[in-house]
Protein backbone atom coordinates (compact mmCIF):
# COMPACT_ATOMS: atom_id res chain seq x y z
CA UNK A 1 0.00 0.00 0.00
CA UNK A 2 2.68 2.67 1.10
CA UNK A 3 4.68 1.70 -2.09
CA UNK A 4 1.49 2.27 -4.35
CA UNK A 5 1.40 5.87 -2.52
CA UNK A 6 4.92 6.92 -3.14
CA UNK A 7 4.62 5.53 -6.54
CA UNK A 8 1.83 7.99 -7.15
CA UNK A 9 2.88 11.01 -5.41
CA UNK A 10 6.41 11.03 -6.57
CA UNK A 11 7.66 11.11 -10.48
CA UNK A 12 10.28 8.06 -10.97
CA UNK A 13 13.84 9.18 -11.90
CA UNK A 14 15.28 8.44 -14.77
CA UNK A 15 17.65 5.87 -14.00
CA UNK A 16 20.00 4.33 -16.09
CA UNK A 17 18.45 0.79 -14.63
CA UNK A 18 18.11 -2.35 -16.81
CA UNK A 19 15.24 -1.78 -18.24
CA UNK A 20 13.84 -4.06 -21.22
CA UNK A 21 11.36 -3.47 -23.68
CA UNK A 22 7.66 -4.26 -23.10
CA UNK A 23 4.97 -5.66 -25.32
CA UNK A 24 2.42 -2.94 -26.22
CA UNK A 25 -0.77 -2.20 -26.16
CA UNK A 26 -1.25 -2.36 -22.48
CA UNK A 27 -4.75 -3.31 -21.56
CA UNK A 28 -6.30 -1.11 -18.77
CA UNK A 29 -5.45 -4.63 -15.64
CA UNK A 30 -2.11 -4.32 -17.34
CA UNK A 31 -2.30 -0.10 -16.61
CA UNK A 32 -3.84 -0.79 -13.13
CA UNK A 33 -1.72 -3.17 -11.44
CA UNK A 34 1.57 -1.70 -12.52
CA UNK A 35 0.24 1.20 -11.11
CA UNK A 36 -0.78 -0.51 -7.95
CA UNK A 37 2.19 -2.79 -7.56
CA UNK A 38 4.74 -1.26 -9.75
CA UNK A 39 6.98 -0.20 -7.17
CA UNK A 40 8.15 -3.77 -6.52
CA UNK A 41 9.41 -4.06 -10.03
CA UNK A 42 12.58 -1.43 -10.03
CA UNK A 43 16.03 -1.87 -9.93
CA UNK A 44 17.21 -5.83 -9.81
CA UNK A 45 13.57 -6.81 -9.69
CA UNK A 46 13.45 -5.93 -13.38
CA UNK A 47 16.49 -8.87 -14.21
CA UNK A 48 14.25 -11.42 -11.74
CA UNK A 49 11.12 -10.44 -14.24
CA UNK A 50 12.91 -10.58 -17.08
CA UNK A 51 14.58 -14.12 -16.15
CA UNK A 52 11.01 -15.47 -14.85
CA UNK A 53 9.83 -14.34 -18.27
CA UNK A 54 11.99 -15.07 -21.38
CA UNK A 55 14.77 -16.94 -19.49
CA UNK A 56 18.32 -16.69 -19.23
CA UNK A 57 18.59 -14.67 -22.50
CA UNK A 58 20.99 -12.09 -21.30
CA UNK A 59 24.58 -13.15 -20.38
CA UNK A 60 24.70 -10.59 -17.45
CA UNK A 61 21.31 -11.91 -16.29
CA UNK A 62 23.65 -15.33 -14.90
CA UNK A 63 24.66 -12.89 -12.14
CA UNK A 64 20.90 -13.52 -10.78
CA UNK A 65 20.33 -17.34 -9.34
CA UNK A 66 16.93 -19.24 -10.78
CA UNK A 67 15.30 -20.28 -7.89
CA UNK A 68 12.90 -17.21 -7.20
CA UNK A 69 12.65 -16.51 -11.06
CA UNK A 70 11.07 -19.95 -11.01
CA UNK A 71 9.02 -20.02 -8.25
CA UNK A 72 8.10 -16.59 -9.94
CA UNK A 73 6.89 -18.02 -13.08
CA UNK A 74 5.31 -21.62 -11.49
CA UNK A 75 3.44 -19.26 -9.45
CA UNK A 76 2.07 -16.90 -11.94
CA UNK A 77 1.17 -19.63 -13.97
CA UNK A 78 -1.75 -20.63 -11.66
CA UNK A 79 -3.47 -17.05 -11.82
CA UNK A 80 -6.27 -17.42 -14.01
CA UNK A 81 -6.41 -17.07 -17.85
CA UNK A 82 -9.45 -15.41 -18.93
CA UNK A 83 -8.25 -11.79 -17.57
CA UNK A 84 -5.89 -10.50 -20.49
CA UNK A 85 -2.66 -9.87 -18.97
CA UNK A 86 1.08 -9.58 -20.40
CA UNK A 87 3.66 -12.05 -18.93
CA UNK A 88 5.15 -9.50 -17.10
CA UNK A 89 2.08 -8.19 -14.75
CA UNK A 90 1.24 -11.59 -13.93
CA UNK A 91 4.63 -12.18 -12.81
CA UNK A 92 4.97 -8.80 -10.59
CA UNK A 93 0.93 -9.82 -9.18
CA UNK A 94 2.85 -13.04 -8.04
CA UNK A 95 5.24 -11.47 -6.29
CA UNK A 96 3.65 -9.98 -4.03
CA UNK A 97 2.10 -12.33 -2.29
CA UNK A 98 5.09 -14.70 -2.64
CA UNK A 99 7.33 -12.49 -0.84
CA UNK A 100 4.79 -11.52 2.00
CA UNK A 101 4.10 -15.66 2.47
CA UNK A 102 8.53 -15.77 2.39
CA UNK A 103 9.05 -12.62 4.85
CA UNK A 104 6.39 -13.99 7.27
CA UNK A 105 7.69 -17.48 7.03
CA UNK A 106 11.59 -16.04 7.50
CA UNK A 107 10.16 -14.14 10.30
CA UNK A 108 8.68 -17.56 12.20
CA UNK A 109 12.17 -19.51 11.34
CA UNK A 110 14.15 -16.50 13.40
CA UNK A 111 11.69 -16.93 15.71
CA UNK A 112 12.91 -20.89 16.24
CA UNK A 113 16.46 -20.15 15.86
CA UNK A 114 16.30 -17.46 18.25
CA UNK A 115 14.23 -19.37 20.77
CA UNK A 116 17.17 -22.46 20.19
CA UNK A 117 20.26 -20.55 20.17
CA UNK A 118 19.78 -17.74 22.55
CA UNK A 119 17.67 -19.51 25.14
CA UNK A 120 15.83 -16.40 25.96
CA UNK A 121 11.62 -16.46 24.50
CA UNK A 122 11.81 -13.01 24.91
CA UNK A 123 14.78 -11.89 23.36
CA UNK A 124 13.94 -14.33 20.59
CA UNK A 125 10.30 -12.58 20.08
CA UNK A 126 11.58 -9.17 19.85
CA UNK A 127 14.33 -9.92 17.28
CA UNK A 128 11.51 -11.23 15.00
CA UNK A 129 9.65 -7.97 15.24
CA UNK A 130 12.40 -5.95 14.28
CA UNK A 131 12.81 -8.25 10.92
CA UNK A 132 9.45 -7.30 10.14
CA UNK A 133 10.63 -3.85 10.21
CA UNK A 134 13.87 -4.60 8.37
CA UNK A 135 15.58 -1.82 7.22
CA UNK A 136 16.03 -4.08 4.36
CA UNK A 137 12.07 -4.37 4.07
CA UNK A 138 11.69 -2.63 0.53
CA UNK A 139 13.62 -5.60 -0.95
CA UNK A 140 11.74 -8.45 1.16
CA UNK A 141 8.38 -7.04 -0.57
CA UNK A 142 9.70 -6.09 -3.84
CA UNK A 143 10.50 -8.90 -6.43
CA UNK A 144 13.93 -9.41 -5.47
CA UNK A 145 15.18 -12.95 -3.94
CA UNK A 146 15.49 -11.54 -0.58
CA UNK A 147 12.59 -13.04 1.38
CA UNK A 148 13.13 -16.62 -0.01
CA UNK A 149 16.69 -16.69 0.78
CA UNK A 150 15.99 -15.40 4.80
CA UNK A 151 13.22 -17.50 4.77
CA UNK A 152 15.54 -20.67 3.51
CA UNK A 153 18.58 -19.70 5.41
CA UNK A 154 16.95 -19.24 8.66
CA UNK A 155 14.93 -22.25 8.53
CA UNK A 156 17.83 -24.02 7.62
CA UNK A 157 19.96 -22.55 10.68
CA UNK A 158 17.33 -23.46 12.76
CA UNK A 159 16.32 -27.24 11.67
CA UNK A 160 20.15 -27.54 11.95
CA UNK A 161 20.16 -26.41 15.58
CA UNK A 162 17.40 -28.94 16.46
CA UNK A 163 19.52 -31.69 14.91
CA UNK A 164 17.41 -32.31 11.54
CA UNK A 165 20.45 -32.38 9.52
CA UNK A 166 19.11 -33.71 6.40
CA UNK A 167 16.11 -30.98 6.01
CA UNK A 168 18.66 -28.37 7.17
CA UNK A 169 21.01 -29.58 4.46
CA UNK A 170 18.39 -29.65 1.60
CA UNK A 171 17.39 -25.66 2.63
CA UNK A 172 20.84 -24.58 2.63
CA UNK A 173 21.18 -26.33 -0.83
CA UNK A 174 17.69 -24.48 -1.99
CA UNK A 175 19.10 -21.16 0.06
CA UNK A 176 22.05 -21.83 -2.46
CA UNK A 177 19.95 -21.60 -5.65
CA UNK A 178 18.61 -18.55 -4.59
CA UNK A 179 21.82 -16.45 -3.44
CA UNK A 180 25.48 -17.02 -4.76
CA UNK A 181 26.40 -16.25 -0.85
CA UNK A 182 24.24 -19.32 0.40
CA UNK A 183 27.77 -21.87 -0.63
CA UNK A 184 28.78 -19.81 2.84
CA UNK A 185 26.43 -21.38 4.45
CA UNK A 186 28.20 -24.87 4.44
CA UNK A 187 30.03 -23.41 6.76
CA UNK A 188 27.45 -24.10 9.88
CA UNK A 189 27.81 -27.53 9.08
CA UNK A 190 31.46 -27.98 8.61
CA UNK A 191 31.50 -26.03 12.42
CA UNK A 192 28.46 -28.32 13.99
CA UNK A 193 30.22 -31.46 12.72
CA UNK A 194 34.06 -30.39 13.86
CA UNK A 195 33.04 -29.28 17.11
CA UNK A 196 31.47 -32.43 17.65
CA UNK A 197 34.63 -34.19 16.47
CA UNK A 198 36.87 -31.81 18.74
CA UNK A 199 34.61 -32.43 21.86
CA UNK A 200 34.59 -36.37 21.31
CA UNK A 201 38.27 -36.59 20.61
CA UNK A 202 38.64 -34.49 24.01
CA UNK A 203 36.68 -36.80 25.70
CA UNK A 204 38.63 -39.74 24.77
CA UNK A 205 42.00 -37.80 25.45
CA UNK A 206 40.51 -37.16 29.24
CA UNK A 207 39.65 -41.08 29.37
CA UNK A 208 36.13 -41.24 29.41
CA UNK A 209 35.32 -43.01 26.10
CA UNK A 210 37.73 -44.75 23.73
CA UNK A 211 38.62 -43.02 20.73
CA UNK A 212 35.55 -43.46 18.31
CA UNK A 213 37.34 -43.79 14.95
CA UNK A 214 34.12 -44.92 12.82
CA UNK A 215 32.12 -42.39 14.62
CA UNK A 216 34.40 -39.38 13.57
CA UNK A 217 35.08 -41.06 10.15
CA UNK A 218 31.41 -41.11 9.66
CA UNK A 219 31.27 -37.52 11.09
CA UNK A 220 33.40 -36.01 8.55
CA UNK A 221 31.89 -37.62 5.53
CA UNK A 222 28.47 -36.59 6.43
CA UNK A 223 30.33 -33.01 6.65
CA UNK A 224 31.65 -33.45 3.08
CA UNK A 225 28.18 -34.95 1.73
CA UNK A 226 26.41 -32.22 2.89
CA UNK A 227 29.13 -29.29 1.71
CA UNK A 228 28.61 -30.99 -1.56
CA UNK A 229 25.20 -31.08 -1.63
CA UNK A 230 24.96 -27.06 -0.74
CA UNK A 231 27.61 -26.40 -3.32
CA UNK A 232 25.96 -28.17 -6.42
CA UNK A 233 23.26 -25.47 -7.03
CA UNK A 234 25.58 -22.69 -7.59
CA UNK A 235 27.38 -25.30 -9.76
CA UNK A 236 25.23 -26.72 -11.87
CA UNK A 237 23.97 -23.20 -13.07
CA UNK A 238 27.62 -22.49 -13.91
CA UNK A 239 27.27 -25.17 -15.94
CA UNK A 240 24.47 -24.21 -17.48
CA UNK A 241 25.48 -21.03 -18.12
CA UNK A 242 28.39 -23.02 -19.91
CA UNK A 243 25.88 -25.12 -22.06
CA UNK A 244 23.93 -21.89 -22.99
CA UNK A 245 26.81 -19.29 -23.67
CA UNK A 246 29.60 -21.40 -24.40
CA UNK A 247 28.36 -23.75 -26.57
CA UNK A 248 27.17 -23.76 -30.67
CA UNK A 249 23.48 -24.04 -31.29
CA UNK A 250 22.42 -23.76 -27.96
CA UNK A 251 20.36 -20.48 -28.88
CA UNK A 252 17.18 -19.36 -27.57
CA UNK A 253 14.22 -21.82 -29.09
CA UNK A 254 11.95 -18.81 -30.01
CA UNK A 255 12.64 -15.71 -31.85
CA UNK A 256 13.67 -12.77 -29.92
CA UNK A 257 12.51 -9.77 -30.64
CA UNK A 258 13.88 -6.87 -32.87
CA UNK A 259 13.64 -4.31 -29.89
CA UNK A 260 15.13 -6.49 -27.76
CA UNK A 261 17.95 -7.13 -30.05
CA UNK A 262 18.42 -3.57 -30.40
CA UNK A 263 18.40 -2.90 -27.05
CA UNK A 264 21.19 -5.06 -26.24
CA UNK A 265 23.49 -3.86 -28.87
CA UNK A 266 22.76 -0.74 -27.38
CA UNK A 267 23.77 -1.24 -24.42
CA UNK A 268 26.58 -4.02 -24.98
CA UNK A 269 24.48 -6.79 -23.44
CA UNK A 270 25.62 -10.40 -24.70
CA UNK A 271 22.80 -12.58 -26.13
CA UNK A 272 22.71 -16.29 -25.84
CA UNK A 273 23.52 -18.11 -29.00
CA UNK A 274 24.80 -14.96 -30.96
CA UNK A 275 26.93 -16.45 -33.89
CA UNK A 276 30.99 -15.45 -33.72
CA UNK A 277 30.39 -13.75 -30.13
CA UNK A 278 31.96 -16.66 -27.34
CA UNK A 279 32.38 -14.76 -24.29
CA UNK A 280 36.09 -14.65 -22.83
CA UNK A 281 35.19 -16.67 -19.71
CA UNK A 282 34.23 -19.79 -21.86
CA UNK A 283 37.82 -20.41 -22.41
CA UNK A 284 38.71 -19.87 -18.57
CA UNK A 285 40.19 -22.82 -16.72
CA UNK A 286 37.41 -22.74 -14.33
CA UNK A 287 34.81 -20.89 -16.18
CA UNK A 288 32.60 -19.50 -13.57
CA UNK A 289 29.78 -16.93 -15.29
CA UNK A 290 28.97 -15.28 -11.97
CA UNK A 291 32.80 -13.99 -11.69
CA UNK A 292 32.58 -12.46 -14.77
CA UNK A 293 29.81 -10.57 -14.54
CA UNK A 294 30.52 -9.18 -11.31
CA UNK A 295 33.74 -8.06 -12.70
CA UNK A 296 32.68 -7.05 -16.21
CA UNK A 297 29.14 -5.80 -15.99
CA UNK A 298 29.48 -4.36 -12.18
CA UNK A 299 33.19 -3.86 -11.40
CA UNK A 300 33.10 -5.46 -8.16
CA UNK A 301 36.35 -6.56 -6.80
CA UNK A 302 38.82 -5.66 -3.65
CA UNK A 303 38.95 -2.15 -2.87
CA UNK A 304 37.46 -0.90 -6.07
CA UNK A 305 34.30 0.50 -4.42
CA UNK A 306 37.04 3.07 -2.62
CA UNK A 307 36.69 6.40 -4.45
CA UNK A 308 35.81 10.00 -3.75
CA UNK A 309 32.13 9.82 -5.43
CA UNK A 310 31.23 6.92 -3.23
CA UNK A 311 31.21 8.43 -0.05
CA UNK A 312 27.36 8.67 0.39
CA UNK A 313 26.81 4.83 -0.61
CA UNK A 314 29.07 4.62 2.56
CA UNK A 315 27.36 6.58 4.48
CA UNK A 316 24.23 4.79 3.53
CA UNK A 317 26.11 1.30 4.62
CA UNK A 318 27.20 3.14 8.12
CA UNK A 319 24.54 1.69 10.25
CA UNK A 320 24.72 -1.77 9.59
CA UNK A 321 28.24 -1.77 9.80
CA UNK A 322 28.78 -0.35 13.02
CA UNK A 323 26.09 -2.76 14.05
CA UNK A 324 27.23 -5.40 13.02
CA UNK A 325 31.04 -4.42 14.17
CA UNK A 326 29.88 -3.69 18.04
CA UNK A 327 27.72 -7.25 17.99
CA UNK A 328 30.92 -8.89 16.93
CA UNK A 329 33.36 -6.98 19.75
CA UNK A 330 30.60 -7.12 22.49
CA UNK A 331 31.01 -11.06 21.72
CA UNK A 332 34.73 -11.53 21.53
CA UNK A 333 35.49 -8.86 24.37
CA UNK A 334 32.81 -10.99 26.63
CA UNK A 335 33.73 -14.76 25.85
CA UNK A 336 37.63 -14.62 25.37
CA UNK A 337 38.50 -17.82 25.34
CA UNK A 338 35.59 -19.34 23.79
CA UNK A 339 36.49 -17.09 20.89
CA UNK A 340 40.15 -18.19 21.13
CA UNK A 341 39.50 -21.57 20.89
CA UNK A 342 37.07 -21.04 18.49
CA UNK A 343 34.28 -22.67 20.59
CA UNK A 344 35.52 -26.52 20.23
CA UNK A 345 36.26 -26.53 24.16
CA UNK A 346 33.51 -27.23 26.19
CA UNK A 347 33.15 -24.58 28.95
CA UNK A 348 32.65 -25.44 32.70
CA UNK A 349 29.26 -23.61 32.56
CA UNK A 350 28.35 -25.91 29.69
CA UNK A 351 29.56 -28.94 31.31
CA UNK A 352 26.90 -27.82 34.48
CA UNK A 353 24.27 -26.71 32.33
CA UNK A 354 24.25 -23.52 33.01
CA UNK A 355 25.63 -22.21 29.93
CA UNK A 356 24.79 -18.60 29.35
CA UNK A 357 21.39 -17.31 27.47
CA UNK A 358 21.18 -14.58 25.35
CA UNK A 359 23.33 -12.96 22.78
CA UNK A 360 26.70 -13.29 24.45
CA UNK A 361 25.79 -17.27 24.88
CA UNK A 362 28.17 -19.77 23.20
CA UNK A 363 25.91 -21.38 20.50
CA UNK A 364 26.32 -17.86 19.24
CA UNK A 365 29.58 -17.77 17.55
CA UNK A 366 29.16 -19.60 14.51
CA UNK A 367 26.32 -16.57 14.06
CA UNK A 368 29.07 -14.04 14.92
CA UNK A 369 31.80 -15.21 12.86
CA UNK A 370 29.35 -15.90 9.74
CA UNK A 371 28.14 -12.51 9.98
CA UNK A 372 31.38 -10.64 10.37
CA UNK A 373 32.84 -12.65 7.23
CA UNK A 374 29.67 -11.28 5.22
CA UNK A 375 30.54 -7.64 6.64
CA UNK A 376 34.15 -7.79 5.92
CA UNK A 377 33.58 -8.94 2.26
CA UNK A 378 30.67 -7.10 1.74
CA UNK A 379 32.72 -3.63 2.81
CA UNK A 380 35.73 -4.21 0.73
CA UNK A 381 34.63 -6.13 -2.13
CA UNK A 382 31.10 -5.38 -3.02
CA UNK A 383 29.06 -2.04 -3.62
CA UNK A 384 28.68 -1.08 0.16
CA UNK A 385 25.59 0.06 -0.60
CA UNK A 386 24.48 -3.27 -0.44
CA UNK A 387 25.23 -4.35 2.54
CA UNK A 388 22.25 -3.12 4.52
CA UNK A 389 20.33 -6.02 2.68
CA UNK A 390 23.00 -8.43 2.11
CA UNK A 391 23.38 -9.02 6.16
CA UNK A 392 19.54 -8.56 6.70
CA UNK A 393 18.55 -11.31 4.95
CA UNK A 394 21.47 -13.64 5.40
CA UNK A 395 22.23 -13.35 8.94
CA UNK A 396 20.43 -12.96 12.09
CA UNK A 397 23.52 -11.31 14.14
CA UNK A 398 21.75 -7.82 13.19
CA UNK A 399 18.12 -8.26 14.56
CA UNK A 400 19.64 -10.23 17.36
CA UNK A 401 22.44 -7.23 18.69
CA UNK A 402 19.44 -4.71 18.34
CA UNK A 403 17.12 -6.93 20.24
CA UNK A 404 20.20 -7.40 22.73
CA UNK A 405 20.85 -3.87 23.06
CA UNK A 406 17.34 -2.79 23.65
CA UNK A 407 16.65 -5.28 26.30
CA UNK A 408 19.60 -4.38 28.18
CA UNK A 409 19.73 -0.34 27.91
CA UNK A 410 16.00 0.19 27.25
CA UNK A 411 14.33 0.38 30.86
CA UNK A 412 10.96 0.27 28.91
CA UNK A 413 11.33 -3.21 28.23
CA UNK A 414 12.52 -3.75 32.24
CA UNK A 415 8.91 -2.95 33.37
CA UNK A 416 6.23 -5.89 34.09
CA UNK A 417 3.76 -3.69 35.39
CA UNK A 418 1.90 -0.66 34.86
CA UNK A 419 4.48 1.60 35.35
CA UNK A 420 7.74 3.04 34.04
CA UNK A 421 10.28 2.09 37.28
CA UNK A 422 12.57 4.54 35.27
CA UNK A 423 10.34 7.70 34.96
CA UNK A 424 7.52 6.88 37.04
CA UNK A 425 5.15 7.60 34.01
CA UNK A 426 2.68 5.32 32.65
CA UNK A 427 3.11 3.28 29.62
CA UNK A 428 1.28 2.99 26.80
CA UNK A 429 0.43 0.39 24.93
CA UNK A 430 -1.32 -2.17 27.58
CA UNK A 431 -4.03 -3.67 27.10
CA UNK A 432 -6.40 -5.56 29.91
CA UNK A 433 -6.40 -8.81 29.15
CA UNK A 434 -10.19 -10.65 29.86
CA UNK A 435 -9.01 -12.15 33.27
CA UNK A 436 -8.58 -8.62 34.49
CA UNK A 437 -4.92 -8.52 34.56
CA UNK A 438 -2.56 -6.57 31.77
CA UNK A 439 -0.60 -8.29 29.35
CA UNK A 440 2.17 -6.75 27.24
CA UNK A 441 1.25 -5.68 24.09
CA UNK A 442 4.16 -5.78 21.10
CA UNK A 443 6.99 -4.36 22.45
CA UNK A 444 8.06 -2.62 19.17
CA UNK A 445 4.43 -1.14 19.21
CA UNK A 446 5.46 -0.15 22.78
CA UNK A 447 8.50 1.44 22.74
CA UNK A 448 7.42 3.90 19.65
CA UNK A 449 4.51 4.66 21.68
CA UNK A 450 6.53 5.55 24.27
CA UNK A 451 9.08 7.45 22.55
CA UNK A 452 9.55 10.49 24.33
CA UNK A 453 10.86 8.41 27.35
CA UNK A 454 13.55 6.11 24.78
CA UNK A 455 17.09 6.17 25.71
CA UNK A 456 18.74 7.24 22.64
CA UNK A 457 20.25 4.47 21.94
CA UNK A 458 16.97 2.51 21.79
CA UNK A 459 16.08 5.75 19.21
CA UNK A 460 19.02 5.35 17.15
CA UNK A 461 18.16 1.24 17.00
CA UNK A 462 14.74 1.98 16.33
CA UNK A 463 15.08 5.24 14.49
CA UNK A 464 17.79 2.87 11.73
CA UNK A 465 15.05 -0.10 11.20
CA UNK A 466 12.36 2.59 10.69
CA UNK A 467 13.30 5.32 8.73
CA UNK A 468 15.25 2.47 6.42
CA UNK A 469 12.21 0.74 5.97
CA UNK A 470 10.39 3.92 5.35
CA UNK A 471 13.18 5.46 2.87
CA UNK A 472 13.72 2.28 1.00
CA UNK A 473 9.81 2.21 0.28
CA UNK A 474 9.93 6.05 -0.98
CA UNK A 475 13.12 5.78 -2.99
CA UNK A 476 13.98 2.27 -4.68
CA UNK A 477 9.82 2.25 -5.46
CA UNK A 478 10.81 5.10 -7.40
CA UNK A 479 13.98 4.37 -9.37
CA UNK A 480 16.03 6.38 -6.75
CA UNK A 481 19.34 5.48 -5.68
CA UNK A 482 19.07 2.91 -2.70
CA UNK A 483 20.53 0.42 -0.61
Amino acid sequence: VFQAVFNLLIPDHAADAFSPPRAAPRGRWDALLERLLGGLGRWDAEHFLFIAERGYLLEHSCAFLPLFPAGLRALASLLPRDVPLQPRTRLLLAAAPLNALLSALAAAALLGLGRAVLRHRGLAFLAALLFSVSPAGVFMAAAYSESAFACLAFSAMWRLERGHSRLSGLLFSLASAARANGVLNAGFFLYSRGRSFALRLQAAARGELPVPWRQLLGLAASAALMCAGIFLPFALFQYYAYLRFCSPGTGPAEAVPEALLEMARDKGYRVAGTAGDTPPWCSQRLPLVYSYIQDTYWNVGFLRYFELRQIPNFLLALPVTLLCSWAAWTYVSTNPRHCLTLGLERSKSEEGGKARDGFCGPAVFVYVVHATALLVFGFFCMHVQVLTRFLGCSSPILYWFSAHLLQEHEPLLWSTGNDNPASGKPLQGKSPSSCGEETSDNPVVRLLLNWRSLTPLSKSILGFFLGYWLLGLILHCNFLPWT
